[in-house]
C-alpha cells in the first residue's frame, strides 16, 4: 500500500473549498448578467434607433421605428457564436475570469489529491465529481476561446458548484488507496475519458434548456431580455448535436473499455451489473438521439427533451446507481 501524503491531501481538501467558493461568486455574477441583459439591450436598441433614423433622414427617408431597432437587436449573437459588439457585460467578463481563477484552483486541488494518493484521482464518487466538475468548466473555458458561450455560463457554473457541493457534502471520502479491482492503468483511460464524456454532455445539456426557452420565445415571436444574447434555437440544436457526437463517441469507448477491464477483474466482460446495464442505457438514449436527429428529422422540441433525458440518465447512474443498487462497483460510491 502506498503512503498517503497528508499535507498534500490537507492542501487538496482546502482549495477544494476556496475553488467551490469562487465558482458561487463567478455563478452570481453570470445570473447578475442574466438579469441585467435587458437594460443592456434596451440601451443599445435606443441608440441603434437613433443612428439609423439619423442616417435614413440624412438621405432623405423616414424614421425608423422602434420594431425595427428591436429586430435589428436579435441578431447581437450570431448563429456561429462568434463574438459580437454593441451590449456592455461586465458582470459576464468578470465572472468569466473569475471562472478561470476558480478552476485553477479546482486543478491544484485535484492534482494535489492525485500526487498525495500515488493514483489518478477519480478512485470514488468525491473524486469522479469532482474531476468531473474540473472537466466541465474547462471545457466550457476552452469553447470561450473561440465562441462566445456566456450565455451558458449561469448554467455551467451552476453545475460546476452543485457538483462541487454534492462531492463535499455528500460524499466527503478521505484520500487513500483503492481497491486492487481498481488498481488497474484501465482506471486512467476508461474513467478518465467517461469524465470528459460527462463534461461535453453537461454543456450540451445547458444548451437545450436553452433552446427550449428560446424557441418558444422565437414561435411567440417576443424574444426578448437575456434571450437576445443566445444564438438561435437551431444553432444551439446544431451545436448540441456536434458536441453529442463527439460525447457519444467517447462513452463509446468507456463502454467497450468497462467491458475489457471488467474481463481482466471479474472474469467475464459482462455481468449485467447494474453500473454496466444503466452505462448501456446511457449510451442507446444518446444513440437513439443521434440517429434520430440524422435520419428521421427528430428536431427542434423533441431532440432537445431526448438529449435532457440523456443527461438526466447520467446523473441517475452516478448517484443513485453508484448509492443504491447492488453493484460490483459499490466501491465507486462512498
Amino acid at each position: 500500500m502506498t503512503p498517503v501524503n497528508e499535507t498534500l491531501a490537507s492542501y487538496s481538501e482546502l482549495f477544494m473549498l476556496i475553488a467551490s467558493f469562487i465558482y458561487l461568486a463567478a455563478f452570481l455574477l453570470f445570473s447578475w448578467d442574466m438579469a441585467t441583459a435587458s437594460r443592456s439591450i434596451r440601451k443599445l436598441e435606443a441608440q441603434l434607433h437613433t443612428q439609423q433614423t439619423r442616417q435614413l433622414i440624412g438621405a432623405g427617408g423616414p424614421a425608423v421605428d422602434a420594431a425595427a431597432a428591436s429586430t435589428t437587436s436579435r441578431q447581437l449573437v450570431s448563429d456561429d457564436m462568434e463574438y459580437t459588439d454593441g451590449v456592455k457585460r461586465p458582470a459576464a467578463n468578470i465572472a468569466v475570469a473569475i471562472m478561470a481563477i476558480a478552476t485553477l484552483a479546482h486543478a491544484f486541488a485535484v492534482v494535489a489529491r492525485a500526487v498525495a494518493a500515488s493514483r489518478a484521482p477519480w478512485g470514488n464518487l468525491y473524486e469522479f465529481m469532482t474531476s468531473g466538475a474540473l472537466v466541465i468548466s474547462v471545457v466550457y473555458l476552452v469553447f470561450l476561446l473561440r465562441k462566445d458561450l456566456r450565455f451558458v455560463g449561469t448554467f455551467v457554473s451552476g453545475v460546476v458548484l452543485l457538483m462541487m457541493m454534492a462531492a463535499t457534502i455528500g460524499f466527503p471520502t478521505p484520500v487513500g488507496n483503492v481497491q486492487p479491482a481498481l488498481q488497474s492503468w484501465w482506471l486512467i483511460s476508461h474513467v478518465s475519458v467517461a469524465i470528459i464524456a460527462t463534461g461535453l454532455f453537461s454543456l450540451t445539456f445547458a444548451m437545450s434548456v436553452l433552446q427550449l426557452f428560446k424557441q418558444r420565445a422565437e414561435k411567440n415571436d417576443n424574444v426578448t431580455g437575456f434571450l437576445r444574447l443566445v444564438p438561435s434555437s437551431l444553432a444551439l440544436e446544431n451545436w448540441s448535436y456536434r458536441l453529442n457526437a463527439i460525447g457519444f463517441v467517447l462513452w463509446t469507448f468507456t463502454l467497450i473499455a468497462g467491458s475489457i477491464w471488467g474481463e481482466q477483474a471479474w472474469g467475464r466482460y459482462w455481468n449485467w451489473d447494474a453500473k454496466e446495464v444503466w452505462t448501456f442505457i446511457i449510451w442507446v438514449i444518446y444513440a437513439g438521439y443521434l440517429h434520430a436527429r440524422a435520419t428521421r428529422g427528430w428536431t427542434g422540441t423533441r431532440s432537445a427533451w431526448l438529449n435532457i433525458i440523456g443527461f438526466f440518465a447520467l446523473v441517475f447512474n452516478y448517484t443513485i446507481v453508484n448509492l443504491y443498487f447492488p453493484s460490483l462497483h459499490s466501491y465507486a460510491g462512498l
